[in-house]
């Protein structure tokens, strides 16, 4: 069975883990950072924090929904048997490897740099997502084979119906204001290791899947109107972000989230769907460069924080020694140690035509 090639989908998946990189670099220079384990400058960039309150709001959602997609793909050329054991050791290898091997060096070189008392210290810490993906896999694939068998049936009619309109698609967000009904999150914008991450990612990864599952209206229709969820997503931000506690609330972040998203998704339809050599790469490298970022962040933030320069060339050399790191690891050891491989989201043998999302 051939599908239709999404390089838009590749592209946003890689995107939205450079920005989390990104983001995690900005913490650094927080001064709270500490109190959620980053280490700390001492010097403190607040302003750099503007920015990112956009983010937040919907980089981690991003992610679920595409990993969503993926497994719509996935599953277009396998069995439930064949799906469980492929995600098995793409998803839960890496994340019980991560758990006992990755995160604790971060922990590591947090205690060194504060002069605390050194101690092995197993986490999930930012592989969180993987172990929460792997169980949305096992959770949500009966009904998702189930809706593939019925690939004509009713519902699926019913829903390429109402993805055509412009509401069609932000409707959802019906579902993601319940869960803040009913989780009752402290902040909108904190999903680690939290019930709320949990629900607005299992949300995530069903609408994700269904947006695909309901064909081409759904793409055409955020093609088309990305500007205007783009739109909706920006007024509900100048709210949050000028603090009117009267009408901001979390009910409204759930709606901005949601229109970022599909905005984004919009963009990336009209703009990215299209193949090429540093996709086919990046493709590839983000997802072992998601594993190990962490632990180098860390690492290059020991030897810049104590340079005396100014912090903004302090966050920019952060952010350029990381990726560069990140990215030479990934070229010179992950990828070329077969056993090493699987241990990082990679395929079992080397193949030089790495395959895009959504072949996979």
């Amino acid at each position: 069975m051939t599908t239709e090639r999404r390089y838009d989908i590749d592209w946003l998946r890689v995107i939205a883990i450079g920005l989390l990189l990104i983001y995690h670099i900005a913490i650094i220079f927080q001064p709270w950072a500490m109190f959620i384990g980053f280490m700390r400058s001492e010097e403190a960039l607040e302003g750099l924090w503007k920015p990112m309150t956009m983010l937040n709001v919907w980089r981690i959602p991003l992610l679920f929904f595409v990993s969503g997609m993926g497994l719509y793909f996935a599953m277009k050329k396998r069995n439930w048997k064949q799906l469980f054991f492929e995600r098995g050791k793409r998803i839960l290898l890496p994340f019980v490897f991560g758990y006992f091997a990755i995160t604790p060096i971060h922990v590591y070189i947090f205690q060194a740099h504060y002069n605390m008392s050194l101690s092995y210290y197993s986490s999930s810490g930012h592989l969180w997502f993987l172990g929460n993906i792997f169980v949305y896999v096992l959770l949500l694939s009966p009904l998702f084979f189930y809706l593939q068998k019925n690939d004509n049936g009713r519902f699926k009619k019913i829903i390429s119906k109402v993805m055509s309109y412009a509401f069609g698609p932000i409707s959802i967000s019906a579902f993601f204001m319940l869960e803040v009904v009913l989780i009752k999150p402290q902040l909108f914008e904190m999903y680690a290791q939290n019930w709320h991450g949990f629900f607005i990612g299992l949300l995530a990864f069903f609408f994700g899947f269904i947006f695909v599952y309901s064909g081409t209206t759904f793409w055409q229709t955020v093609s088309k109107w990305k500007w205007l969820y783009i739109s909706l997503a920006t007024i509900l931000f100048i709210i949050r972000f000028t603090g009117f506690e009267s009408i901001s609330n979390m009910y409204f972040t759930a709606i901005e989230s949601v229109s970022w998203i599909l905005g984004v998704f919009g963009i990336g339809y009209s703009y990215l769907n299209k193949s090429s050599r540093i996709l086919s790469y990046l493709s590839a490298a983000v997802y072992p460069v998601y594993i190990i970022h962490m632990f180098v962040l860390y690492a290059v933030a020991l030897l810049i924080l104590p340079l005396d320069i100014h912090p903004m060339l302090k966050f920019i050399g952060i952010t350029i020694f990381t990726f560069i790191v990140c990215f030479l690891i990934y070229e010179f050891i992950l990828k070329r140690i077969a056993f090493i491989r699987p241990l990082f989201g990679l395929k079992w043998k080397f193949n030089r035509n790495v395959k895009t999302l959504s072949e996979k």
